[in-house]
Order: structure tokens, then C-alpha cells, then sequence
């Protein structure tokens, strides 16, 4: 049996929605990485993240269906739980830093897998959305609910075959819509999730959320 932690990241402010994440702590019950995704792939979470090393907080990150170098609410999710000052995703090294409620990642967008971001004129148009709507690839919908705030709305849509029909908190598409406007952004998505983002120095983004620990090593089989 596996032992693991699922945690909601990206919560709103009373605690409610945010993306579910598998923590398997002991990424060293599954050495290779057909078990890993196997593992992941049964559990259904949008992503579950194996940790190597707890110290040096080196991670690896699954969907259901692939490997990722890199992902968000992964690495806001490992690093709250294990109370990290870095993480190691493979794309690279992952500052992190803790205020109040929240979890912050500093990380580059280019790191991020590419996605499509569509503007909308309005949050009702994001909002009417099929899940998921017709056509192909990782589609990231958002529109301004307040653009002098900074204030998003936004919807995600994986488009692949792998049982997520829509991301609830996409951490990776708000670097990179950060990246594209060049502000600050408050990004409400899914069904309430909250993620918070800025341009940092470099290039790089820093991007907070909130955690809630749902279920305490639980056991699944292997």
C-alpha cells in the first residue's frame, strides 16, 4: 500500500474549491516512471506529484495520462505541506516563501507547457462555456472582470484523454498570462478557486495560493 496526502491548492477565501494533488511522500515505493503514471492515472487527480527528496524538495509530476517538468498548484501544494524553502521540479529550481495564508512559488513561464490563452469579451462568455468546448488543445478562457484591479476570470480546459474535463486551478496558464500582460494578476477560476500572481525580477513570476490538507496519508493500493 501507498500512503498519500491530498490537498486542495489554490483555495478561495473561505477555504472552499481549489485543484485537488495526490502527495505521494515516499516517491521511492515507486522507482520507475510506468508506476508512477499508473499510480497517478488510477488516483484521477489532475495532478499527483512523487517526492524524492523531502529535503531538497525534489518532485515528480504526473497527470493522469503524462509526466510534466513543471506545474503550479503541484509545487504550491508540496511545498505548503512540507514546508519547503525551494522546490525541484525537473524544469529547475522553485523559490517558495510562506505570508500568512499563503504559498508562494517564484518560477519562469517559459518553464510552463504551452497553452492557448483566449481573451473574452465578458465573464458571462467565459462563464456559458461548454466543458469542454469544441476543439483541440489546452485551452486557457479568460476575460477581465476588472482590468484597472487586475481581477480575472478564467476557465481551463485540458482537451485531452485522460478523464479532466476542466482544471479547476491552473497554475501553470497564470504564469503565462502574467507573462503576457506584464501585471499583477487576482485570478478567480473554475468554481471559485483563487490564484494570485506578480512579475518578479528576470523574467520570473511569483504566483500564491492558499492550501487545505483534505485527507492524511491515506492508503492506496500499489
Amino acid at each position: 500500500m501507498t500512503e498519500i496526502d491530498v490537498l486542495s491548492v489554490f483555495c478561495g477565501a473561505d477555504g472552499r474549491y481549489g485543484n485537488r494533488l495526490g502527495v505521494v511522500r515516499d516517491g521511492h515505493r515507486h522507482p520507475d516512471r510506468a508506476g508512477r503514471q499508473a499510480l497517478a492515472s488510477r488516483l484521477g487527480y489532475s495532478e499527483t506529484v512523487f517526492v524524492d527528496d523531502p529535503e531538497r524538495g525534489v518532485v515528480d509530476i504526473y497527470t493522469p495520462g503524462l509526466r510534466l517538468p513543471f506545474a503550479g498548484h503541484p509545487l504550491v501544494g508540496a511545498a505548503w505541506l512540507l514546508d519547503l524553502e525551494t522546490v525541484n521540479p525537473p524544469a529547475g529550481e522553485v523559490w517558495v516563501r510562506q505570508d500568512g495564508e499563503f504559498t508562494w512559488i517564484t518560477a519562469r513561464p517559459e518553464w510552463a507547457p504551452p497553452r492557448t490563452l483566449r481573451r473574452y469579451a465578458t465573464v458571462a462568455e467565459v462563464d456559458a462555456l461548454p466543458a469542454p468546448p469544441p476543439g483541440e488543445g489546452w485551452l486557457y478562457a479568460w476575460a477581465w472582470e476588472d482590468e484597472a484591479a487586475g481581477r480575472v476570470r478564467a476557465r481551463a480546459f485540458p482537451r485531452r484523454d485522460d478523464g479532466i474535463v476542466e482544471d479547476e486551478a491552473t497554475g501553470a496558464a497564470a504564469l503565462l498570462l502574467t507573462a503576457e500582460l506584464g501585471r499583477a494578476l487576482n485570478i478567480t477560476q473554475g468554481r471559485g478557486s483563487q490564484l494570485i500572481t506578480a512579475p518578479g525580477p528576470d523574467g520570473t513570476i511569483e504566483m500564491g495560493g492558499r492550501v487545505r490538507l483534505l485527507t492524511a496519508q491515506r492508503p492506496v493500493p500499489d
